[in-house]
């Protein structure tokens, strides 16, 4: 087997990024694990191994959405088809390993539409029909922009009428390498403004149906467009809205 990593690295972030949007991470060495062993427990450095302790690492900021991540139904709205939206720990496993397809959209420009049509014709030409449980994820090629402060406005976004046909088929859990799975979010609040009507900015994401998305994907390129199956298993956060995930496609051969 050989094995894709399609998940993003997760590194402390540059200091010009805003806040919400920011992972900051605090690096404890083996002096300082060494330091926190003698404190805690009474052993000496010199019953150590070169006098060294654990090396741990802190979170001091990571938001479950700011790395590759599987949203929930339930960050999309509190109640999804009348019932309570789900949360990342309720989904079923059985979601987040399966077949996968990809769809390439990178000839895309930024804020197009990925509609029906482009789905259904690129199903056709190669040679795929959807089946219950495949995971297919997009690709824009806006990954070879994810380190760069503009990334978030890069991309195309899946329309609210594509991911209704995808889930009618059977999908339940879509990917996107880019940012977000609709438009930019600029593209979506320049038009909900000018239409001044609810369903238009996070159109896709508030479609009302219990699916999951994978957002900040990378790699698709070294992917065929089937014959290869996604592990996608978010962490087990009780009650969040999305979880990060390695996410990693296996491919026989």
């Amino acid at each position: 087997m050989r094995f894709v990593d399609l998940s993003a690295p997760i590194s402390q972030s540059p200091a010009e990024l805003p806040d919400p949007l920011r992972t900051d991470i605090e690096f404890h060495d083996h002096s300082e694990g060494a330091r926190q062993i003698e404190a805690l427990l009474g052993v000496p450095p010199r019953l150590l191994r070169d006098g060294e302790g654990w090396a741990t690492e802190t979170f001091t900021r990571f938001g479950t959405h700011n790395s590759t991540h599987v949203d929930a139904p339930y960050h999309y709205n509190s109640r999804i088809g009348g019932e309570p939206g789900e949360t990342i720990d309720e989904l079923p496993l059985e979601w987040f390993f399966s077949d996968g397809v990809v769809l390439d959209m990178t000839a895309k420009e930024d804020g197009d539409a990925v509609d029906v049509p482009d789905a259904e014709a690129e199903l056709e030409r190669i040679g795929h029909e959807l089946a219950e449980l495949d995971i297919v994820l997009v690709r824009t090629g806006r990954d070879a922009h994810i380190d760069e402060p503009g990334y978030m406005g890069l991309g195309p976004g899946v329309t609210v009428a594509a991911t209704r046909w995808l889930f009618e088929r059977g999908v339940r859990v879509m990917g996107i390498d880019a940012w977000g799975w609709d438009q930019p979010l600029h593209v979506q609040a320049q038009q909900a403004m000018e239409r001044d009507e609810p369903g238009v900015f996070w159109a896709a994401h508030q479609a009302d149906l219990p699916y999951s998305q994978i957002e900040r994907l990378v790699n698709l390129d070294q992917l065929p467009p089937t014959g290869f199956k996604v592990a996608c298993f978010p962490l087990r956060l009780v009650r969040g809205s999305a979880a990060p995930a390695r996410v990693v496609a296996i491919l026989e051969g």
